[in-house]
């Protein structure tokens, strides 16, 4: 491996390497030197032009830095350079004895926005020269940027750290170091089991980071081989291979973009004939700092969605020493999943938008948006496509496209997307919703009227024959959108079907251009099986995509993401939407990423048995970014959400939309926009969420 460490490498916010003690096998470096080190706590919250703590001294001009405490990687605060054109910051190192080679630090970038310019200088005392210059590769997010630059030259006599980004943003510094040029000693090696699921379909499949830590510059030391131990119920023979891949110090890579010959991967080591004990064997310098390693498995397309599979590493060897490897999170087994659709099946760029249902015949329906040229929302060329399977989610049918409304480019392709499915429970027949955008007629486009060239069409296709083929799409606009309304939608995610008969699909609405579009959560629903559709009023300004549920017989329940709060507004109606009441728990008792699309169902009544008051909500379970997809489970009708009926199911980042379906009476299926592919379909045993102690309720049984 090259020192690619010289280049920024992301790191996972969530991912915090714990409990690095000396292991038994060789002594760790224990008295290794530290260089400079700061993380800016020394300096006094504000305007930061003149300051000096153990590091040295840090002087700006005014308004181009401060000591910003909003954000941090580590303590309280950080160092901040302003928004703006060329803010600088000059650091001039407090002396030390002995070569300094290089400089570490981590780097939050505030906004996507353009324009974005980074610049690390040294000087000599007579002139700067670049050490570092970034242009916009950069990630937006909480210090997701590691940068370490060689200094061959040794340490320069100051540094200057220059940024251009748009106003009201800027970049953040914390957790700055040098180190000394001293022979290389291992600190620390880690094993993080993840937490993500094991993709049937997907040749990477990362299950446990390795991570050798190491200080010191000279004398490189060489890995040369780990020790793995494989347990869980799978069958080791329905694994195909066992992988063991470098990526330097990068922590968390976007796997569904990459495949073993990505440039950011180096392969150590392979097994093709895995057994239950081996060794991964390969030859790779290590560099200063975390040095990461990850153990793919690559499943055999026959593996068994109801086993599991759990990796562990024992010991490496390194330079001829054996170190021992210390578990830094529980160890627990991993659920094998489905990858349903990959960016790049069919030749389509991103699959996005999961709906999910399951039939009278227990047949489950998948639908989603299928994005052939981009990653875009509507308008685009954008169709509907559909996946079934009638063996519980275990294998899939081919894709079919059940929503395709053109692909003139003068119109945008006649894009449609954003689906909902709804089974009839009452006469058997699946319903899926979509928008259809003739040209630019959805969020930003769409306008008042009735007709595909003023507004954004709400629109139908039906299936007989348990989804196998579909009807012709079928226009309801003007049966449920007020001309005056800028734009009206579904959910999306899934309907529900009342315990009356009704059909109730979640939607969405905006005002007129008059009232500033404000968006509002509402229902359309249908008395007559999908003849004839009306709409409520709005439930609550500002929220937008919404699931439904029956809390009661007649008493419907919006969970609604809101664009004001990073919490979910609850609110519900008697009156099938004529009017709202906002439910105790809203916005206080579920939280989200700013803002994302969320699923929720009712167990029993999608079991079609005596009513419980069992609910279950899917989101990413983060106020940070789309990650860390969660199962919760409420035995109250939605009052609380207790810890212990709580479930992790992707630790990683994705899109962040969900969809549930009971699949019967002991399994969940869920399908989300996940960490490892676009669309990940899960088998999920209800007990996991709702807990097998015999003293809580079962939610199959009638409460006395």
């Amino acid at each position: 491996m090259t020192r690619r460490r010289a280049k920024f490498l992301t790191a996972w916010v969530a991912v915090l390497l714990v409990g690095m003690t000396a292991a038994p096998h060789a002594a760790l470096g224990a008295d290794l030197p530290t260089g400079l080190t700061t993380s800016f706590e020394e300096f006094r919250p504000g305007e930061l032009t003149d300051g000096k703590d153990a590091s040295g001294r840090w002087a700006a001009a005014a308004n181009h830095a401060e000591t910003h405490v909003a954000h941090h990687r580590n303590g309280k605060q950080s160092l901040r350079l302003l928004g703006g054109e060329k803010r600088s910051v000059v650091w001039t190192p407090a002396a030390v004895n002995g070569k300094i080679d290089q400089l570490d630090f981590w780097m939050e970038r505030w906004t996507q926005r353009a324009p974005f310019d980074f610049l690390v200088e040294g000087s000599d005392g007579e002139k700067w020269t670049t050490l570092f210059h970034d242009r916009g590769k950069a990630l937006v997010g909480s210090f997701r940027n590691q940068l370490s630059i060689p200094l061959p030259n040794g340490l320069p006599q100051q540094i200057r750290f220059t940024s251009t980004t748009p106003p009201d943003s800027g970049v953040m510094i914390d957790d700055l170091s040098i180190e000394m040029a001293v022979p290389q000693q291992v600190a620390a090696v880690t094993a993080r089991p993840l937490i993500v699921p094991v993709l049937v379909r997907n040749s990477l499949n990362p299950v446990l980071d390795v991570c050798i830590t190491v200080q010191g510059s000279l004398e490189p030391l060489r890995f040369s081989a780990v020790d793995l131990q494989l347990a869980g119920s799978l069958p080791v023979e329905q694994i195909e291979r066992i992988d063991l891949i470098a990526t330097g110090g990068l922590a968390a890579p976007n796997w569904k973009a990459l495949s073993l010959d990505s440039p950011d991967l180096q392969l150590f080591g392979t097994q093709t004939a895995p057994s239950a004990k081996l060794q991964l064997t390969g030859d790779l310098q290590l560099v200063s700092g975390e040095n990461h390693f990850y153990v793919s498995v690559q499943l055999a397309d026959t593996a068994d969605p109801a086993k599991s599979l759990a990796a562990a590493a024992t010991s490496v060897q390194i330079s001829g020493k054996t170190y021992a490897v210390e578990t830094t999170a529980p160890q627990q087994n991993l659920r094998i999943g489905y990858a349903l659709r990959n960016g790049g099946d069919d030749g389509v760029h991103t699959y996005r938008i999961p709906g999910l249902a399951t039939t009278n015949r227990g047949t489950l329906i998948a639908v989603y948006d299928v994005r052939k040229q981009s990653g875009s929302d509507l308008p685009g060329d954008i169709d509907v496509g559909m996946s079934r399977s009638t063996d519980g989610g275990r294998s899939w049918e081919p894709m079919q496209i059940i929503f395709d409304m053109g692909s003139d480019a003068r119109w945008r392709y006649d894009g449609v997307g954003d689906p909902a499915v709804l089974v009839d429970q009452t006469t058997g027949d699946v319903w899926v919703a979509a928008t259809w955008s003739h040209g630019n007629r959805s969020w930003h486009g769409s306008g008042p009227g009735l007709s595909p060239t003023e507004t954004g069409q709400l629109m139908l296709v039906r299936s007989s024959d348990d989804g196998q083929t579909w009807s012709d799409p079928i226009n309801i606009t003007k049966q449920v959108k007020r001309p005056e309304w800028s734009f009206l939608l579904q959910g999306p995610g899934k309907g529900i079907t009342m315990q009356d008969g009704t059909i109730v699909f979640a939607a969405q609405y905006q005002d007129s251009p008059q009232q500033k579009r404000l968006p509002h959560s509402t229902i359309i629903f249908s008395k007559d099986h999908g003849q004839t559709w009306q709409s409520g009023t709005g439930a609550f300004d500002d929220t937008t995509e919404a699931q439904v549920v029956e809390v009661e017989p007649g008493v419907l329940m919006l969970n609604c993401r809101y664009n004001r709060q990073s919490a979910r507004v609850v609110i519900t109606t008697a009156d099938m939407g004529k009017t709202w009441q906002e439910h105790p728990t809203s916005r206080r008792s579920l939280i989200e990423p700013g803002a994302c699309m969320a699923s929720l169902i009712n167990v029993n009544h999608e079991l079609r048995t005596p009513e419980t008051d069992w609910l279950l909500f899917s989101n990413p379970d983060s106020l940070a970014s789309r990650c860390r997809i969660m199962i919760k489970a409420s035995n109250d009708r939605g009052l609380t959400w207790p810890e212990e009926h709580r479930l992790l199911i992707d630790e990683g980042g994705g899109a962040g939309y969900s969809c549930m379906s009971m699949i019967d009476a002991e399994t969940l299926g869920i399908l989300y926009e996940g960490s490892l592919s676009h669309l990940i379909f899960q088998r999920i045993p209800l007990s996991d969420v709702l807990g097998d102690d015999e003293s809580q309720e079962n939610p199959r049984r009638p409460r006395n």
